[in-house]
């Protein structure tokens, strides 16, 4: 979204959901879910409560909603890189490590939205935890097809290791424990594709 300076002109033109949408994102981000009420969601969005409880039927609705919003932000970063690379797994595995990389100095100082949801969300059956559990698992389908593709002989494996370092990296930007971690991210991503990869057969030497 754009910037907050700017962010009064922009309000005007939304439409009411999108408005209360874009409130919600920016309070959720900046104070956490638990500490932001509708009340104060309802001021950000320039209306009133009753406004929004006329698109959303609670809170953890608007929750949810927004967290979809966020998950489709990084399912289109899977389109994006298909789309940019056809034929090429490893170069959309590549692709989207990049996209994380890129995104990691605005982690930096607002955290991951999928992490602070999920610390404030401990009750799984919590609509927007769903949500996020929902996301994650497709994503990791998505990932494991292009490791397949790739011609990873541990297709599994290899997810489950991209996975941990794409979400390893993104706390560890947030907690401020690793300098550079962009650059660190896509030399680990790239090795690690490389040490998946099968070992071509050494040519066998005719017996004399």
């Amino acid at each position: 979204m754009e910037t907050t300076a700017r962010r009064p002109s922009r309000v005007a033109k939304l439409p009411p959901r999108e408005r209360i949408l874009d409130a919600a994102e920016e309070l959720f981000q900046s104070e956490g879910i638990r500490r932001v009420g509708v009340q104060a969601i309802a001021e950000k969005a320039e209306t009133t409560k009753m406004a929004i409880y006329r698109h959303f039927d609670t809170k953890d609705a608007l929750v949810a909603e927004w967290l979809r919003i966020v998950a489709a932000d990084y399912q289109a970063a899977f389109d994006r890189v298909e789309a940019e690379f056809p034929d090429e797994p490893r170069e959309q595995i590549l692709g989207l490590a990049r996209f994380i990389a890129e995104g990691l100095p605005a982690i930096s100082h607002r955290g991951c939205p999928f992490i602070n949801s999920l610390a404030e969300l401990p009750d799984r059956s919590h609509p927007a935890r769903q949500v996020i559990e929902q996301h994650k698992a497709h994503q990791a389908r998505r990932l494991t097809a292009m490791c397949t593709a790739a011609g990873l002989p541990d297709p599994e494996q290899a997810t489950a290791e991209i996975t941990f370092l794409l979400e390893g990296a993104q706390v560890s930007t947030q907690n401020g424990s690793i300098a550079h971690p962009g650059d660190h991210l896509m030399n680990i991503v790239r090795a690690t594709l490389d040490r998946h990869q099968p070992t071509p057969a050494t040519p066998r030497t005719p017996s004399g």
